[in-house]
């Protein structure tokens, strides 16, 4: 079967930040260049019931009539980009879920947003919309890897309020190069600043840092490209490191058979990096998730025991 990638032409506003505007530029590469394994999707608007058990409901009501957010100046494209986005990222879940595989979303502005405020360009935390998703469809256990350039503060403090309300069962761990949105780990919920020297130690780290990744029933993996040197990240994380770290994720995740719903997250261009170099980038999430899949499909049982 092939890994679904799900977009829509919504998830884009011309003229906006890299947040908001790069999913098509991906989504024109795996068009104009495919990888074997892997089909473009067109996902449902997120359900606003579902997200009203992440955030609040006045929050939501503000986003939707264009009062509230950091790109409230591109009027309803902004709206239906946030909605079709969140989306996405529900439907990859739900994939990942009912095939026990690999699914993708080209959603970006996640993980720095709050139960009744946006920060940092995220508008709805849809990593955290996702794994209630997942909880809803019978997971009892949900890990969020966070391997964006900076730390996802708005997801830990999420991941807390659920749990002060008795929704257990959603954890993370965080590798970012950036203290920006930083957090105190705590049991379940682990954040780690490093530089670009031992960039691939600690994302080897954390993954090991998981207890009894067995009972895993689901990863949400937030794949920001923005560690790379080039894309607002740290001297050291090449392309070459980028590759070998979505490689290991996925390898980790089918060792272990742990489902995957996989989203962009940061990435940016600049006037030495432009966006198609960040969409070449954030393809080899989607090459990696394939190579995986492709693997774990030809190998033996017997090769893995």
């Amino acid at each position: 079967m092939k890994i679904p990638v799900y977009f829509s032409v919504a998830y884009s506003v011309e003229g906006g930040f890299d947040t908001v505007r790069k999913a098509s530029e991906v989504a024109r590469s795996l068009v104009e260049d495919p990888i074997a394994g892997v089909q473009l999707v067109e996902p449902r608007p997120v359900d606003l019931e579902l997200l009203r058990l992440v955030h609040d409901s006045s929050y939501i009501d503000q986003v939707l009539a264009g009062e509230r957010g950091q790109f409230t100046e591109h009027g309803s494209g902004f709206v239906e980009s946030v909605l079709a986005s969140t989306g996405g990222v529900v439907a990859a879940v739900e994939a990942a879920w009912a095939e026990g595989g690999f699914a993708g979303s080209l959603s970006s502005g996640l993980h720095h947003a709050r139960y009744d405020h946006d920060s940092g360009y995220c508008t709805f935390n849809g990593l955290v919309v996702g794994a209630v998703r997942a909880l809803q469809l019978g997971a009892s256990r949900v890990v969020i890897v966070d391997f964006d350039a900076h730390c996802g503060g708005g997801t830990a403090s999420l991941i807390e309020r659920l749990s002060d309300q008795g929704i257990m069962g959603i954890e993370q761990v965080d590798v970012s190069v950036s203290s920006f949105d930083n957090y105190p780990s705590r049991p379940g919920v682990t954040c780690r600043v490093v530089g670009g020297a031992n960039y691939l130690v600690a994302i080897d780290e954390a993954l090991t840092s998981v207890i009894d990744p067995e009972s895993v029933d689901l990863v949400i993996y937030n794949a920001g490209m923005d560690a790379h040197e080039s894309a607002g990240g740290a001297a050291g994380v090449t392309t070459a490191v980028i590759r070998e770290r979505e490689s290991r994720v996925f390898e980790w995740a089918t060792h272990h058979g742990c489902p995957v719903a996989w989203v962009l997250a940061g990435g940016y261009s600049s006037s030495r990096f432009p966006i198609d170099e960040v969409a070449r980038l954030h393809r080899i999430t989607a090459e990696e998730a394939a190579r995986a899949q492709e693997k774990s499909t030809t190998t033996p049982a017997s090769a893995t025991d």
